[in-house]
């Protein structure tokens, strides 16, 4: 009797075991799934954590796996209550953030710059004008373009550098200096008609310069001031678009 008695207690104690763990588990798995603070992965870069929804700081696509979820063992026992918590967590870009937009800014600074530079026939001015512009394309955060824009910058770029390059190696040599500033002017202008502008600047036209032939460059301000001829012909030249 007492032998079938300790049996049954036994068994009672084994299935109130099974119970509560299953009640646990499953107290566990509601947790995870309505915890408002629960961290999400992005499937492409699963090292960047934020909150659901929230874009990828790498390839913009939002974050939609449970952390546990897109975490290796390995990684698991390795990751830190500091990491894994929403305050340490790298905020993801937003549409409405400066990092998600793409932005030539710098480049169209620098450039800004440099015509002014050249509109007072200061060569030394122009050349310091030119290095800093390849400083900024150098900066340049393209993380938010997608394939086809990145293509179509870097081509862009590549020809906007090489011509800022001559400018910077050529100090002292103003006609050279100018010369490649007429390429670059196309370039610069293609970037911003590709990429935009925060502020508004104006597309002009040197119909004398390269023996008539004619040239464009972008400028801050509506009042003419010719970097082709500076001093010589400062007002030369006519407005012919808005950005």
């Amino acid at each position: 009797m007492k032998k079938l008695l300790s049996v049954f207690i036994l068994a009672m104690a084994v299935l109130f075991t099974a119970c509560n763990s299953g009640e646990n588990k499953n107290a566990e798995t509601t947790t995870i799934t309505d915890d408002p603070n629960q961290l999400y992965a992005c499937s492409m870069d699963p090292e960047i954590i934020g909150k659901k929804d929230e874009k990828c700081s790498k390839c913009g696509m939002k974050l939609t796996v449970p952390v546990k979820a897109t975490l290796s063992d390995t990684a698991a026992k390795n990751a830190t209550t500091e990491q894994l918590a929403p305050t340490s967590v790298t905020p993801a870009t937003t549409e409405n953030s400066p990092v998600a937009k793409f932005s030539i800014a710098t480049i169209v600074s620098n450039y800004i710059a440099l015509k002014n530079a050249l509109t007072k026939d200061d060569s030394k001015a122009a050349a310091n004008a030119g290095k800093a512009m390849i400083v900024a394309f150098g900066k340049l955060d393209m993380k938010s373009l997608s394939n086809e824009q990145m293509k179509s910058y870097m081509d862009m770029a590549d020809n906007a550098k090489e011509h800022a390059e001559h400018i910077g190696d050529n100090g002292g040599k103003l006609d050279h200096q100018r010369e490649h500033f007429a390429l670059l002017s196309k370039d610069v202008n293609d970037l911003i008609k590709a990429f935009g502008s925060s502020t508004k600047l104006y597309q002009d036209f040197c119909p004398m310069y390269d023996d008539g032939k004619g040239a464009i460059w972008i400028s801050e301000t509506k009042e003419i001031k010719n970097p082709y001829f500076g001093t010589q012909m400062l007002t030369c030249g006519s407005v012919k678009k808005e950005f």
